[in-house]
């Protein structure tokens, strides 16, 4: 049967539980367990695309086309796990299903209420994700213990446990352990509070996961286990990491924390642990023989987990190349100010990122144009490749003020547009492109090159605007070349300037492909072409 582990965090927000659960996640595959990951989100909204970036992180884009929070890119780049839009949850999401049962009278006019019907609905989403193919399925809970909005979640999976039967599931929690510097003491009273609020809510933790910044002593350990109700081997801890996130499997394994869950969950079929291709990646970023610096344009570049995606595939292919990489973010409306121009110019590459609703284009055009004419290694993805044909209709082929007809409705140049005839995907009553799907690549192209031998890839994409087919002729008689496209040769998904150190524009999203052990190709190519421009210098 299906083990089922529900990871809930207390004290303060932001601890890293989905980092936590995708290192569990992570860790069980290595012992050989098919894993499956989901998240419920206990905010209202319906549609996590709509969420502002500089509020929630970055939306994070599935095969099949969910919008979800970043949590599942940490699930995805840490386990071969196949997320759906079963994997991701919000409060919004599981009352609009509720309310469309009532509506069908499913419920037989019954009074709808949080208990049972939204904790059975909440339920139903945990159980779809079980099955014969699934050894462990790893919940996480968003949120605080003590929110308001989580207490139907919580409640859910209180009862899950009374279904499924205890000893098929495991409840962990990850709390904070605050060290008090001016008394250099770490205090254990707010996990005590925040494992106390479970327990009247019905839940006794098995685990507690410490978040702390100082190592906790075995008396210590032994103090929270014993006011927690918790054995002290089953006090694991997390200490920060100053170097990378990708330690943190490596620590929790340290502190048993794999063998800990396969003996509580009673796991028969869990081979050893075997972590060397994660202690090689570990070792490589401790040991670059390279250092490179790459400038990342975008309208939130002020928030780091804004594009969490293409900063995380940005280190995976310098591990690679075992290569530092220093990013640079450049807020899009500063490209234009001379201090801004002189550090994109200095970069040893330059990466124009995706957008979606309001965009500073005119500093993505004017980032490209410092990458083009400085001959610096360019990836621009989505509205970044965009923004690359644009800059190239005004300042090469001469189309005085081309434009994108979703910043500029008037403009002369249209070259890039709505286009009807590919209105494929609907959402909120307008055109949306998104989810994976197939771009074939023209032999011998840049983009080709760094796929190897392969000639189509399966890629995520998320945009409404596409480029405009009249200009096609215009553009590649002046070098820049379509050199990706749907199937049929209608939609362009990727051009280039193969007349240059290397310039590559896509439609799509690659950073969210991208794993530390398996990096993106066009990431990879990006860092030994910046690294190859270093040596020629």
């Amino acid at each position: 049967m299906t083990k089922f582990i529900f990871v809930t965090g207390g004290v303060v927000s932001s601890l890293g539980k989905g980092l936590t659960c995708a290192s569990i996640g992570m860790l069980l595959e290595h012992r050989g367990l098919n894993v499956r990951l989901q998240k419920f989100d206990p905010y209202i909204n319906v549609d996590p695309g709509l969420l502002s970036p500089a509020q929630h992180g970055e939306v994070y884009v599935l095969d099949d086309g969910t919008t979800a929070d970043l949590d599942l890119g940490h699930y995805e780049r840490f386990t071969n796990t196949k997320l759906t839009w079963y994997s991701s949850w919000t409060t919004g999401q599981i009352y609009q299903r509720v309310f469309e049962k009532e509506n069908r009278g499913e419920y037989g006019g019954a009074t709808v209420q949080v208990i049972p019907h939204i904790t059975n609905e909440i339920k139903q989403c945990i159980m779809r994700l079980g099955g014969s193919d699934t050894d462990v399925v790893i919940t996480e809970i968003g949120g605080t213990v003590g929110d308001i909005e989580s207490l139907p979640h919580m409640e859910a999976i209180r009862q899950f446990a009374l279904d499924v039967g205890k000893e098929n599931c495991l409840y962990i929690h990850l709390t904070l352990i605050p060290f008090l510097n001016a008394a250099k003491e770490l205090k254990t009273k707010p996990t005590q509070h925040s494992v106390g609020q479970l327990r009247q809510i019905g839940i006794q933790p098995d685990i507690l996961i410490c978040r702390t910044e100082v190592s906790l002593s075995q008396e210590e350990r032994a103090k929270i286990g014993l006011f927690c109700n918790i054995s002290t081997d089953a006090v694991i801890e997390e200490k920060d990491k100053d170097f990378s996130i990708y330690e943190v499997p490596l620590s929790l394994t340290e502190n048993k924390l794999d063998q800990l869950i396969v003996d509580k969950l009673r796991i028969d079929n869990a081979s050893l642990l075997d972590l060397s291709d994660w202690r090689e990646l570990v070792s490589k970023l401790r040991n670059p023989q390279h250092e490179i610096t790459v400038a990342v344009v975008g309208e939130f570049a002020g928030y780091r987990d804004a594009y969490k995606s293409t900063y995380e595939a940005i280190e995976h292919a310098g591990v690679q190349y075992s290569t530092r990489v220093r990013v640079i973010w450049k807020p899009s409306r500063e490209v234009l100010q001379a201090n801004a121009r002189y550090e994109l110019g200095k970069a040893n590459a330059i990466i124009v990122s995706g957008s979606f609703g309001e965009s500073e284009i005119d500093g993505k055009v004017d980032a490209v144009r410092i990458a083009r004419e400085g001959n610096i290694p360019f990836l621009g993805i989505g509205l970044g490749m965009q923004s690359a044909i644009i800059e190239f209709a005004r300042n090469v082929i001469g189309l005085d003020n081309a434009n994108s007809t979703e910043y500029d409705k008037d403009t002369p140049h249209p070259v890039i547009s709505l286009l009807d005839e590919h209105r494929t995907y609907i959402r909120n009553g307008g055109t949306l492109k998104i989810g994976a799907d197939t771009t074939v690549f023209k032999v011998g192209s840049l983009i080709h090159t760094a796929y190897g031998k392969n000639q189509l890839a399966y890629e995520r994409f998320r945009h409404r605007y596409e480029f405009n087919n009249q200009y096609r002729e215009q553009l590649e008689r002046s070098e820049m070349q379509i050199t990706a496209t749907s199937p049929d040769s209608l939609l362009a998904q990727g051009v280039e300037l193969p007349n240059h150190n290397w310039f590559v524009g896509v439609q799509y999203h690659p950073e969210f492909k991208s794993q530390p052990t398996k990096p993106h190709p066009l990431f990879n190519a990006l860092v030994n072409a910046a690294i190859k421009t270093i040596k020629k210098q």
